[in-house]
């Protein structure tokens, strides 16, 4: 099956960075294509999303936006390229390569900010970054790839009924409160 494309280029205010591309949104060719997936609603409802949102001229951004953010300082990435049914099924030697690859995209293209979706993903990275510290949390990290500063926000996925579509929302707006600290 055909994986996602990166959707990168120079100069990003935000990668946002996931697992690993579902079979769904492979198949569709968009990220977060799955209707039950909260991505796109709450990146929507955010302050974040205000200023592309305002210059594609809607309310809502849908899958099919994606193509169109990295014009707009959004870009997509995944840890690991190989579209699963489910995010646990991806295997450990996966996510090392994975980590390797998307730290050399990370460097090349110098995004201002890393945002991981769900400490699932990030977790691998950071065992890169900082093997010696223990602590995962959402939010700011303390630890960059290069001049990438690196933040985590809960997953949107459907499955994570630990966090709410307004804890998502608020996630998002944080980010975008320490974008608009940098720039």
């Amino acid at each position: 099956m055909t994986t996602l494309p990166d959707l990168l280029r120079k100069d990003l205010d935000v990668v946002f960075v996931g697992i690993n591309p579902s079979v769904f949104s492979a198949s569709r060719g968009h990220y977060f294509a799955r209707r039950t997936n909260r991505f796109w609603p709450c990146f929507s409802r955010s302050v974040l999303s205000s200023a592309a949102r305002h210059a594609l001229g809607v309310e809502r951004l849908e899958p099919e936006h994606d193509h169109a953010l990295p014009a707009h300082g959004f870009g997509f990435t995944d840890v690991v390229k190989r579209p699963t049914p489910r995010a646990s099924d991806v295997q450990p030697l996966e996510f090392a390569a994975g980590v390797i690859s998307l730290l050399e995209k990370l460097t090349h293209y110098r995004p201002r900010f890393a945002c991981f979706h769900g400490v699932t993903g990030y977790r691998h990275v950071h065992r890169e970054l900082a093997p010696l510290s223990s602590g995962l949390a959402l939010g700011l990290q303390p630890v960059n790839i290069a001049a990438t500063r690196i933040f985590v926000v809960p997953s949107p996925s459907g499955a994570n009924a630990h966090f709410t579509p307004a804890d998502q929302i608020h996630w998002y707006d944080r980010l975008a409160d320490e974008l608009g600290r940098i720039t």
